[in-house]
């Protein structure tokens, strides 16, 4: 494992070529502003992995081994190691309020689902699952971060745009070599692009009739050829105060571009093989991991709406309200929607044939299904608890200079002062109506994909067939009646 100044270090050293407003980053990431609050913030995760009191639940070892390594690459063989599992997410994720959609162990725990799942991909080539298990057993071993693209442009989605190969947008293999294959291309959207030492690429949708757009590998984020164009950075100021969540949290989302990038052959683990990523979930069981580990995260972040609201209300003295109780209903309700189905989907775990014991499926689905609609309802209730109180929110300065008796009389609450209400509602303020809370909403929304398109997939899923049967044992009886 690795602490928060290891981690640091390591980010600096990199010098991936990350491009922002229109310039080109040079020097230290972890001193540039629009990289080194979220830097910090996987620091401090690093950190709290590292302290002596967290090592039974963030550390694990081998049998055949000394070393101990983070617990989000621990492929799990047991329901415990699940539950233990849940409990290690939660507790990062507490030190994010549930804001931080790609702290390390989100793409770990893919990397460890493919890793476990090694002869999977061994079945089209010998060398793809040793690959992917070398791949694993590296990350694990140097407690590595990672970031992924899955998604094509958004330029052209019909297919005759992927068969044109004088338009080369999403990202495809353009040459194989000797020494491996070479992508051309673009690929979205990459959170935290540049930010980790590892890139992710798996085949994207859409393009199923060409087999030159169906690869998955790992590289280096330092890559020859490989950029990230980030987007602007939400966090326009690095007070704690003023933007108390963007100042720590803004984790900057990036298209990936590949020039000519060369993947050798060691790093690559799915190639030209529909067959493959079909069955991959059934064999890996990563999707299951993946929407676990997400809706850990999203069960910690209802924790903290629910806080915020009841803070709030406590400030100006509007619980008694019926409809804020109302409201406040809303949210315990939400919350121990999401609970129950991520509990349901830890006690009805099963191992799969590689042994790792993996989350049901059924209930996950009906959580990443449930949370992208409910999540925007819940911050229009913080915007509405808060009212004007999120409009009339000074800055930490304007509290320092001559005017502070004047907002210490006015803005004071029932039993707060003026500052620390302020402070309380930037917090809300910047979880619902800034710019990073606004981009947290849409992320939620689209966490998974089209909500639609999941909706048909969790349908299509869904082993709805026992009950068609009851029902249709129980009309039977009727008929014989």
């Amino acid at each position: 494992m690795i602490n928060g100044k290891e981690y640091i270090d390591r980010m600096d050293a990199l010098q991936n070529e990350i491009w922002i407003k229109g310039k080109k980053c040079s020097g230290k990431l972890s001193e540039l502003a629009p990289f080194k609050g979220i830097l910090n913030s996987k620091a401090e995760l690093y950190d709290y992995q590292c302290q002596h009191e967290n090592r039974k639940l963030f550390r694990y070892s081998l049998s055949d081994r000394k070393e101990e390594y983070g617990f989000s690459y621990h492929q799990p063989l047991s329901l415990e190691d699940l539950t233990n599992r849940r409990k290690a997410t939660q507790e990062w994720a507490r030190l994010s309020a549930g804001l931080m959609g790609r702290s390390p162990d989100y793409m770990n725990t893919l990397l460890m689902a493919l890793g476990a799942a090694a002869p999977h991909f061994s079945k089209d080539r010998k060398e793809f699952g040793d690959n992917i298990k070398r791949l694993y057993e590296r990350a694990r071993n140097e407690d590595l971060s990672i970031t992924h693209t899955f998604i094509n442009p958004q330029v052209n989605r019909s297919i005759a745009h992927y068969l044109d190969d004088s338009t080369v947008t999403a990202a495809k293999v353009v040459e194989e070599k000797k020494e491996g294959i070479v992508i051309q291309g673009a690929r979205l959207l990459a959170t935290q692009g540049g930010l980790t030492d590892e890139l992710l690429v798996l085949p994207a949708g859409g393009n199923s009739l060409d087999d030159s757009y169906v690869f998955g590998f790992m590289i280096p984020a330092n890559t020859k050829g490989l950029k990230f164009l980030c987007r602007e950075s939400f966090c326009y100021s690095d007070c704690a105060f003023d933007h108390p969540l963007a100042s720590q949290f803004e984790e900057i989302d990036s298209i990936v571009v590949f020039e000519q990038v060369l993947v050798p052959w060691e790093c690559v683990f799915v190639y030209k093989n529909l067959e493959t990523m079909a069955n991959v979930e059934e064999e890996t069981g990563m999707y299951a991991f993946l929407q676990f580990q997400s809706v850990c995260r999203q069960v910690v972040k209802l924790e903290y709406i629910l806080g915020l609201c009841e803070m709030i209300g406590d400030a100006i003295q509007i619980q008694e309200y019926e409809h804020v109780k109302q409201k406040m209903s809303e949210i315990i309700t939400a919350l121990e929607i999401m609970k129950a189905l991520l509990l349901s989907s830890e006690v009805n775990s099963q191992p799969n044939r590689y042994g790792t014991w993996i989350p049901a499926s059924p209930p996950l689905k009906a959580a990443i299904q449930y949370f992208p609609g409910v999540y925007p309802r819940l911050i229009e209730i913080i915007e509405m608890l808060g009212a004007s109180g999120l409009i009339s929110i000074p800055t930490e300065k304007d509290f320092q200079s001559e005017i502070k008796g004047d907002l210490e009389r006015y803005l004071q609450g029932s039993n707060i002062e003026a500052k620390e209400r302020v402070r309380l509602f930037r917090m809300a303020w910047d979880l619902s109506m800034s710019a990073f809370g606004s981009r947290q909403t849409q992320f939620e929304r689209f966490f998974f994909g089209d909500p639609i398109r999941l909706a048909a997939v969790h349908y299509n899923s869904y082993p709805i067939q026992p009950f068609v049967d009851q029902v249709q044992d129980f009309l039977n009886k009727i008929e014989k009646k």
